[in-house]
């Protein structure tokens, strides 16, 4: 599903990722650990295109495409998610919205139609239900107002209306209560045909998930 070939990875000059090498197979909840500091998260989010990250050197690949050049909005519609630890707030745009408007690029690019309100609603429904999110929370401003455990259950919603073929999260667990790990979790086995990328430093987290493989980061580079 993805593959990393001798990656290297600067910011402002400075190196932050010397000649990664990482695979991510198909249906995998592959762990990336390693101390704070280390470059997960900067991993992470090179992989997902962010913008201020400069490739110095190596390739990505994601199911059997160079992506390396590739900028975040194709990355994402070709199927990679992005689940932040810092994620923002944004006035005035209602979570209804924002998932409307997301679920509808994801389908005219993926099988060149318009998605119908009708399909939209009801897989919103059967995805809000699921994951036990109140109605009126579809009304509220994206993550205004929203606590850090809210927060986390508003990824998951837009994860599952998503349904990427990769998904990256980056300490879905921080700020999360054990309820609402539980359901990270269990969203997270329950989604068959996604491979999961995940960062995590709870061990009582990462035994829910039960990770499939593991690659540990430290100083830049892969130490195991």
């Amino acid at each position: 599903m993805l593959e990393i070939k001798n990656l290297s990875v600067s910011m402002d000059g400075k190196t932050l990722l010397s000649d990664i090498n990482m695979t991510v197979a198909p249906n995998a909840r592959h762990l990336l650990a390693g101390h704070n500091g280390s470059g997960k998260s900067t991993l992470a989010a090179t992989i997902a295109g962010d913008e201020r990250y400069r490739i110095e050197a190596g390739k990505i690949i994601f199911d059997g495409r160079d992506i390396t050049n590739e900028n975040a909005t194709t990355r994402a519609l070709l199927g990679i998610f992005l689940g932040a630890q810092n994620v923002p707030e944004i006035p005035g745009l209602t979570w209804l919205s924002f998932l409307k408007h997301s679920a509808a690029a994801h389908a005219h690019f993926q099988t060149g139609r318009d998605l119908s309100m009708g399909e939209f609603l009801t897989k919103l429904e059967s995805a809000r239900t699921a994951l036990n999110i109140p109605k009126e929370w579809l009304n509220r401003s994206v993550n205004v107002g929203f606590s850090g455990g809210e927060r986390k259950r508003m990824m998951l919603l837009r994860l599952v209306m998503t349904a990427p073929r990769l998904a990256i999260l980056d300490e879905p667990d921080s700020g999360a209560d054990a309820d609402t790990q539980r359901l990270i979790a269990r969203t997270m086995h329950e989604m068959k045909d996604t491979a999961f990328l995940f960062i995590s430093h709870q061990p009582n987290f990462t035994d829910q998930v039960c990770p499939t493989a593991r690659t540990i980061i430290g100083g830049g580079k892969i130490a195991g």
